[in-house]
């Protein structure tokens, strides 16, 4: 029998590698200059980069082997307007009462507490220049536009298109790391197998947050990628608390709200983590199990969750297919999501696994 996978002990490379990409800005909407510094990491590991829009492309020797997928993305601020800020999936997206297209009340409410009296800072969106800091004084749900807007202090200078990242640092715990790990921690892991030796093809998408970068993904494929199975997403995946996400070391989907996902893939990924000791849970059955207590409760079910690729499977009739793996966190989509460092430790042994590379 396989010994349960205890691991927590993090490289160092990939832990200066996270920490690094993570001071750089990648807000949604504004991710040229982070796609500059990937671009960099990624050719000083050896690979091949190609460069899209909405779309980094980087290949070792064997780009069909194997296909993952991270979006590298994190949420910020857009400055709409004179010393007027507002959320930037929000403002990329177009989602606005003006389109039909609003955000929910209770998600804007959710967020209007979200970053209250945190630290900012604003850049250039292609060159990443600095452009000054600023703090978070308040938020409020414009009655005219049904919009989320943020004052800002320090950051009155400030023209139209100019994103605003959140200040942060990758804080490491005994048994934790933490930050805006969505999804930085996962696409940190991809530069990483590069240096490891991976010779397979790693994609790195704009606009997740927004809902927008299975488009690029897709149109890429259809461009030059030609059939694939053997795509996988990676992501964080949210949990109420960190005891929760400690539950189990990784995360896998038989399907999101939109399409099924490959079967065989998914069994693979099953197997090599029995083989590897890492303990799993999948997602669906998860949400399943919790909405059937919720309406027994008579409260609200929760949605199945849409994923890249489950829009991807979804929009290119049988072109691309293959499944997720995802890392457990708690308090998702802020400056404090949390992961167990055990649970990336099994997601760097399972890829390198899948890889056929030494960690």
């Amino acid at each position: 029998m396989t010994k349960p996978f205890t691991g927590n002990n993090l490289p160092d490379g990939f832990l200066d590698l996270l920490s690094s990409l993570l001071r750089n800005p990648s807000v949604v909407g504004a991710e040229h200059s982070f796609f500059r510094i990937l671009q960099r990491e990624l050719e000083e590991r050896g690979a091949n980069v190609t460069w899209y829009e909405g779309l980094l492309v980087a290949q070792g020797n064997d780009p069909d082997s194997l296909m993952f997928s991270a979006h590298i993305d994190r949420h910020g601020l857009m400055c709409t307007g004179p010393n007027e800020f507002q959320y930037a999936a929000f403002v990329s997206g177009a989602r606005s009462d003006l389109l039909g297209n609003s955000v929910g009340e209770q998600l804007m409410k959710k967020i209007v507490y979200r970053f209250q009296n945190e630290s900012v800072y604003a850049y250039e969106p292609w060159s990443g220049t600095y452009r000054g800091r600023g703090d978070i004084k308040n938020a409020y749900i414009c009655e005219y536009r049904n919009n989320l807007i943020f004052e800002l202090e320090g950051l009155e200078h400030l023209v139209a298109g100019t994103p605003v990242a959140f200040t942060d640092k990758l804080k490491i715990q005994p048994d934790t790391i933490s930050g805006q790990l969505d999804n930085v921690l996962t696409a940190a892991a991809l530069v990483y197998l590069f240096e490891l030796g991976f010779q397979g093809t790693a994609f790195f998408t704009a606009q997740e947050e927004a809902g927008k970068s299975w488009r690029y993904l897709l149109e890429w494929f259809r461009r030059f990628g030609g059939s694939t199975n053997q795509l996988i997403v990676v992501d964080t995946s949210p949990f109420p608390d960190i005891q929760a996400a400690s539950s189990q070391h990784l995360v896998l989907r038989h399907q999101d709200a939109n399409a099924l996902f490959n079967v065989a893939l998914t069994k693979k990924l099953q197997d090599t983590c029995t083989d590897l000791g890492i303990s799993y849970l999948y997602k669906d059955a998860y949400v399943e199990q919790l909405n059937k207590e919720l309406v027994a409760k008579g409260e609200m079910p929760h949605s199945m969750g849409s994923t890249e690729l489950g829009r991807i499977i979804s929009a290119s009739n049988g072109l691309v297919d293959g499944t997720t793996l995802q890392i457990p966190t708690s308090g998702y989509h802020t400056l404090s999501e949390t992961a167990p460092k055990t649970s990336v430790a099994a997601f760097l042994s399972l890829l390198s696994s899948l890889c056929e590379l030494d960690k």
